[in-house]
C-alpha cells in the first residue's frame, strides 16, 4: 500500500513535474542566454524507460496522483507520444506544458496516447512582439496548436502568460478576451527570478493585485476554491470561463505546495527554487533497486525547506534557469 510522501512541515506531495529534455525550438529572451544554451549530450538525458521507472516508483510507493511533462520544450523530444502512452498506464492525471509550436501536428497523437490536458505557454498575441520575445515568427503556429488541442478533446486547455512590466502588461485584457472567446483558461504568472540572463528585478513583476484589478475592471470575476494548485482561480460572473493567477513572487503558496521535479538529466528536486538536488541517474544506471531509489526520494522530501524566500534577504537564486529545471 502506498505511503504518502510527506515533508517535515506536513505537506503531502502528489504531483511530479518531469522535464523530458533541456532543448527548445524557441530562444525566449528570459529563458535562454544571448549566447545560447549548451545542450546536454543525449547520453546524459534520461531514457523513456528510466523516466517511467521513477514515475512508477513514485506512484506505487508514494501514491503520486499527477504527472506533468515539461522541458525545455517537450515536443522536441523524439517519439514523445510513446512516453505518454507508457506513463498513461500508471493511471494518473497526465498533462503537458508546451510552447505549442508543433502542437497542430502532435495534439491528436498525444491525446490518443493518453494525454488528458495541456498548458500552452504564450506571452504575446501580437506577431511582432511574439517574434521579439521568442526569436521565432511562430505565433500563427501556436494559435493553430491551441485549436488542434481543443479539437483533439484535451480538457482543459490552459494558456500560460508570464506577465512582465514593460513587455506585455498592455495585453492582459487581450488574453482575457482570447480565453473567453476560445474557451481556454488563461493563467497569468508573475515573472520569477529564473531568467537565464539573471537580470530579474522586482520592478519587472506585474503583481497579483495589478493583474486581478485589470481583469476584474473589464470582466467582473469571483474567486473559486484553490486547494493545492499554484494558481488562484477566478470565475467570470457572466459564465464565460475562468482565469488563474500564479503569484509566486508577491503571494507565495509554498505552504500548500505538493510538487516535486525530475530534470531531464535525472536530478530530483523538491522545489523549483531549490539550490540542491539529488542525482538519480547514477543510481538508475548502476543497478539501484526500487527501494534505494524510493529512499533517496523520501529523504529529499523529508528535508524540503519551508519556502523559497523570494523578496527576503536570505533568498538564494538557483544556478539553473527555468528551461533547465522544467516548468
Amino acid at each position: 500500500m502506498a505511503a504518502p510522501l510527506i515533508d517535515s512541515f506536513g505537506r503531502v506531495h502528489r504531483d511530479l513535474r518531469i522535464s523530458v529534455t533541456d532543448r527548445c525550438n524557441f530562444r525566449c529572451t528570459y529563458c535562454m542566454p544571448a549566447e545560447g544554451m549548451a545542450w546536454l549530450p543525449r547520453s546524459e538525458v534520461l531514457t523513456f524507460e528510466e523516466i517511467y521507472r521513477v514515475a512508477r516508483i513514485m506512484v506505487e510507493r508514494f501514491g503520486l496522483e499527477s504527472i506533468r511533462l515539461t522541458g525545455g520544450e517537450p515536443t522536441v523530444r523524439a517519439h514523445l507520444p510513446r512516453l505518454v502512452e507508457m506513463l498513461a498506464t500508471l493511471g494518473v492525471d497526465l498533462a503537458l506544458t508546451t510552447n505549442g509550436a508543433t502542437l497542430a501536428i502532435l495534439a491528436p497523437e498525444l491525446a490518443a496516447a493518453g494525454l488528458r490536458r495541456i498548458n500552452v505557454s504564450c506571452d504575446s498575441l501580437r506577431p511582432d512582439r511574439f517574434a521579439e520575445i521568442t526569436k521565432r515568427d511562430s505565433l500563427h503556429k501556436v494559435l493553430e496548436g491551441i485549436d488542434a488541442a481543443l479539437a483533439a478533446g484535451l480538457n482543459p486547455v490552459k494558456l500560460n502568460v508570464v506577465a512582465m512590466r514593460g513587455v506585455n502588461e498592455d495585453e492582459l485584457l487581450d488574453f482575457a478576451a482570447f480565453g473567453r472567446d476560445k474557451g481556454v483558461t488563461v493563467r497569468y504568472i508573475e515573472f520569477m527570478p529564473l531568467d537565464a540572463q539573471q537580470a530579474w528585478t522586482n520592478d519587472q513583476v506585474l503583481t497579483y493585485d495589478e493583474i486581478r484589478r485589470t481583469i476584474s475592471d473589464a470582466y467582473p470575476i469571483e474567486p473559486l476554491e484553490r486547494g493545492s494548485a499554484p494558481a488562484e482561480r477566478f470565475r467570470y460572473l457572466d459564465g464565460k470561463g475562468e482565469i488563474g493567477i500564479i503569484a509566486s513572487v508577491t503571494q507565495s503558496f509554498c505552504e500548500s505546495c505538493d510538487r516535486v521535479r525530475l530534470t531531464s538529466e535525472g536530478s530530483f528536486r523538491t522545489c523549483l527554487f531549490a539550490t540542491e538536488e539529488q542525482a538519480l541517474r547514477p543510481l538508475l544506471r548502476a543497478g539501484g533497486t526500487d527501494d534505494e531509489i524510493a529512499q533517496v526520494i523520501a529523504r529529499a522530501v523529508s528535508e524540503k525547506w519551508a519556502g523559497h524566500r523570494i523578496n527576503e534577504v536570505h533568498f538564494i537564486r538557483p544556478s539553473k534557469s527555468m528551461s533547465q529545471i522544467g516548468g
